[in-house]
C-alpha cells in the first residue's frame, strides 16, 4: 500500500512510495501531526541517483520490522535534496556542526518545532565498523524523547542558536584586487597533485569552478603555473575512469586520488561544468583533447539527459542490474578481459584490455575493471580505437541501464544551457546551440512566472511547487546570457534581467551580502547562506559574476555596485579555502579585467559579421560579454552596448570597451583579436 508519497512528482520520493515507513512529505502537515501525537520527526534526505540512499532503503527503510518501530515513535518525512535545497542546508550545516563530517543519506530527528537534535548519515542494519546499527539508534532517540524530553529540546534550542550565530557579516564590502587571486594561486599550487592532477586526496572531486578561475588568471596575468594546473588536471581526468571512455559523460568523483574508479552516478551539473571547462582549456591552448571531451561530454548531456520538454534530466543512477538480477554499483560501465573478447574477438579483445588498462585481477570489484586511458599517447591506429569503442558502446547499450532522474532543476538546466550554447559557438554545432535554446525556452516558459519568481523544478511539463532559490535565478541567467552572446536575440538578455531584478529585491541585504532563499520564502529554523562553491557554484559567487555581465551589457552601475559588493566575500575566503570559491575567484578576475565589453554590429548575412562575433566569443579575457546586432535594428536598440554602433565604412565593426575607455572600432579580425589579447 503506497504512502503519502504517491501523489508526489519527485522521482526520489516516489522511490520511497511503497516503502512501509509511513513517510511523509516535508509540510507543515507533518509537523502538525508530530506534535498531536507527542513524538519526533525523522527527518531522512537523499536523492535519486545516490548510491547509499539506495542502500539504506533497502536494508532499513523496506524492512517491516524497522517501519513499524519508526512509525510507532516518530512521524517520518522523506525530502529530496535537489528538490528541496534550503532544507538540505539548514539541516546540512548541523549535521556537520555537530560531527563534522555530513553527506547523504542525511538522518536528522528533529522536535516537533523543527529543530534539530541528534544527527546522522547512514545508518546500517546491525552495527559495524563502530557505527551503531540504525535500530539501535532508533530506540536510543525514543528513549531519550519519552525520558529526558526537557532535556533534548534544550540541545535542540542551543543548536539552533548556535546555527543563528552563524550568519555572515558585512562589514563595508569591498571587491578583491589582484592580490587576493594571486594569493589564491599560491594557495592551490601548494594543494596540487602534481602526479595525478586535481588538489587533494580521495576521494577526489572535479575542481570545476577552481579551474575556471586558473584559466582566467592566466588569461590576465599571463601565468604559466596557472595554465600547467588547468592542462594536468585536464588531462588527467579525461584519460581516467571518472570519464566514461566509451559514451563520453563525467562520473560524480573518483574514490581514488588517481581518477581511477568512479563513484558511477552521472550528474547533470557536473558535466554542465565540465563541458565548459573543457571548451574554455581548448580556447585556450587549442588542445585537440579538451575539444573532444567538451563535444563528447556536450553529445552525452543531449543524447542521455535530454527530455521530450526540452530541458535536460538531473542523472543518472550509479546502480542498474547486473545481468543476474542483482542492483549493483557501476555494473552499466566496468568489464572483465573475457567480456571484451566476447565482444570484439580474441585480438581486438586483448589490444582494447591493453588499451582501456582492463585487467585480470581488475581495478574495481569481482575482477571488473573501470575503462581509463593511463599509458600517456593515444594509439597509432585510431580507426581500431573508433571501431573497439563503437562496437563496445554498442554491446553496453544491450545492458540494463541505469535509472534516470528525469526532474528538471533550473539551475543546473541553466549551466547546461551555458555549455552548449558557447561549446555549440567554439566548434561549429549548430545543434548544441539548439539544444541550448530549447532549454532556455522551457526555463522561461514554464519555470519563470509573470512576477520574475522561478520554479526550483519540473517534470513532465508540470512546474514543480518548490521555490527557486538564489542558485536557480543566478545559474540560469548565467545561462541566458552566455545564450545572448552566442545568438544575439535579446530576449534572452531581458530575461536575465528579470531574474537578476529579483534577486536584488529579495535575495540581497542592505549590505550587499546574499541569501540563499527569498526574503519571503518559508521559514525554515534559520535563513540559509552559505558563499562557499561545493559541487556547484554557490548561489552567491554566480549571482556575482551574472550580475557583473549583465552590467557590462546595460550600463547599470545598481547591477555592478551590487556585484562588487557580493564580491566582498571573495577578499575574505579566498587567501584561505581557494578551492571552495573557485567560482568567486573567477568573477573577481572579470571583475580586475574590466570585464571587456565587446559589440560587433553588422548584418547578420554578411560572413563578415560571422567572422567578428567569432573572434569576439574566441577571446579568453575573463568574463567578456559580447554583443551582436544589426545597426538600428531594434533588437540592438534594445541593448545599450549596441546603441550609437555604426558601421565604419559600411564594414561589419566590433567595438571593445574597458573601465568606461573604448578602443578604435575596427572590422578587421586580427587587429580585434589582438585588442583582446591586450
Amino acid at each position: 500500500m503506497a504512502n503519502r508519497l504517491a501523489d508526489e512528482t519527485s522521482p526520489y520520493l516516489l522511490q520511497h512510495a511503497d516503502n512501509p515507513v509511513d513517510w511523509w512529505p516535508w509540510s507543515e502537515a507533518a509537523f502538525d501531526e508530530a506534535r498531536t501525537r507527542g513524538v519526533p520527526v525523522l527527518l531522512s534526505v537523499g536523492y535519486a541517483s545516490c548510491h547509499w540512499c539506495h542502500v539504506m532503503a533497502h536494508e532499513s527503510f523496506e524492512d517491516e520490522a524497522t517501519a513499524g518501530y519508526v512509525n510507532s515513535h516518530f512521524v517520518p518525512v522523506k525530502v529530496d535534496r535537489e528538490e528541496r535545497p534550503d532544507v538540505d542546508a539548514v539541516y546540512m550545516e548541523a549535521v556537520q556542526a555537530a560531527t563534522g563530517q555530513g553527506g547523504w543519506p542525511m538522518t536528522v530527528f528533529l522536535t516537533p518545532a523543527a529543530e534539530p537534535f541528534y544527527f546522522g548519515t547512514y545508518f546500517p542494519p546491525a552495527p559495524r565498523h563502530g557505527m551503531p546499527s540504525f535500530r539501535q539508534v532508533l530506540e536510543g532517540v525514543a528513549t531519550a524523547w519519552s525520558d529526558r524530553r526537557e532535556e533534548v529540546t534544550d540541545v535542540a534550542g542551543r543548536i539552533v542558536r548556535d546555527l543563528a550565530a552563524r550568519s555572515i557579516r558585512y562589514d563595508q564590502p569591498q571587491p578583491p584586487g589582484p592580490e587576493e587571486p594571486a594569493t589564491a594561486l599560491l594557495e592551490l599550487t601548494r594543494e596540487f597533485d602534481a602526479e595525478r592532477g586535481g588538489f587533494g586526496g580521495a576521494p577526489k572531486f572535479p575542481p570545476s569552478m577552481a579551474l575556471e578561475f586558473l584559466l582566467r588568471h592566466h588569461a590576465r596575468t599571463g601565468s604559466d603555473g596557472a595554465l600547467e594546473m588547468v592542462q594536468r588536471t585536464c588531462e588527467a581526468m579525461a584519460r581516467g575512469g571518472i570519464y566514461d571512455q566509451l559514451g563520453g559523460g563525467f562520473a560524480r568523483y573518483s574514490v581514488d586520488a588517481g581518477w581511477v574508479v568512479p563513484h558511477f552516478e552521472k550528474m547533470l551539473y557536473d558535466n554542465a561544468l565540465l563541458c565548459r571547462v573543457y571548451a574554455h582549456a581548448w580556447r585556450s591552448t587549442g588542445s585537440a583533447m579538451a575539444r573532444r571531451v567538451a563535444l563528447e561530454t556536450a553529445d552525452f548531456m543531449v543524447r542521455e539527459l535530454g527530455t521530450p520538454q526540452g530541458g535536460f534530466a538531473s542523472a543518472l543512477d550509479a546502480d542498474s542490474d547486473d545481468g543476474d538480477g542483482r542492483h549493483r554499483e557501476g555494473a552499466y560501465y566496468v568489464w572483465t578481459p573475457a567480456q571484451l573478447t566476447d565482444v570484439l574477438g580474441e585480438e581486438d579483445g586483448q589490444w582494447a584490455a591493453a588499451y582501456f588498462g582492463v585487467t585480470d585481477e581488475g581495478t574495481f570489484e569481482e575482477g571488473a575493471s573501470v575503462l581509463q586511458l593511463r599509458d600517456g599517447a593515444q594509439p597509432s591506429d585510431d580507426s581500431r580505437a573508433a571501431s573497439v569503442r563503437e562496437r563496445l558502446l554498442s554491446a553496453r547499450g544491450r545492458r540494463p541501464r541505469p535509472e534516470r532522474d528525469d526532474k528538471v532543476v533550473a539551475a543546473w538546466n541553466g549551466l547546461a544551457v551555458a555549455a552548449l550554447a558557447e561549446t555549440g559557438a567554439y566548434f561549429d554545432r549548430p545543434d548544441l546551440i539548439e539544444a541550448a535554446s530549447a532549454a532556455a525556452h522551457l526555463l522561461t516558459r514554464l519555470h519563470l512566472n509573470g512576477d520574475g519568481r522561478i520554479a526550483r523544478t519540473s517534470r513532465d511539463g508540470t512546474a514543480g511547487s518548490g521555490a527557486g532559490v538564489l542558485e536557480d535565478y543566478a545559474d540560469v541567467a548565467e545561462g541566458l546570457l552566455s545564450l545572448y552572446s552566442v545568438t544575439g536575440e535579446a530576449a534572452w538578455l531581458d530575461s536575465a534581467g528579470v531574474l537578476l531584478e529579483t534577486v536584488l529585491d529579495h535575495f540581497t541585504d542592505a549590505d550587499g551580502a546574499l541569501y540563499d532563499t527569498a526574503d519571503d520564502a518559508e521559514a525554515l529554523i534559520r535563513r540559509p547562506q552559505d558563499p562557499t562553491d561545493s559541487s556547484t557554484p554557490s548561489g552567491w559567487t554566480a549571482a556575482a559574476q551574472a550580475l557583473l555581465s549583465y552590467a557590462a551589457y546595460t550600463g547599470s552601475s545598481r547591477h555592478r555596485d551590487a556585484a562588487e559588493r557580493a564580491l566582498g566575500i571573495v577578499r575574505a575566503l579566498a587567501p584561505r579555502a581557494p578551492r571552495f570559491i573557485g567560482w568567486g575567484l573567477a568573477a573577481a578576475e572579470a571583475a580586475l579585467d574590466g570585464p571587456r565589453e565587446i559589440a560587433v554590429v553588422g548584418p547578420h548575412t554578411d560572413p563578415g559579421t560571422g567572422t567578428l562575433h567569432r573572434t569576439a566569443l574566441l577571446a579568453t579575457a575573463p568574463g567578456a560579454v559580447v554583443a551582436l546586432g544589426e545597426p538600428g535594428s531594434p533588437a540592438a536598440l534594445d541593448v545599450p552596448l549596441l546603441r550609437d554602433r555604426p558601421l565604419l565604412d559600411g564594414n561589419p565593426t566590433a567595438y571593445v570597451c574597458r573601465n568606461f575607455t573604448c578602443d578604435a572600432p575596427t572590422a578587421d579580425p586580427e587587429v580585434l583579436e589582438q585588442s583582446l589579447r591586450n
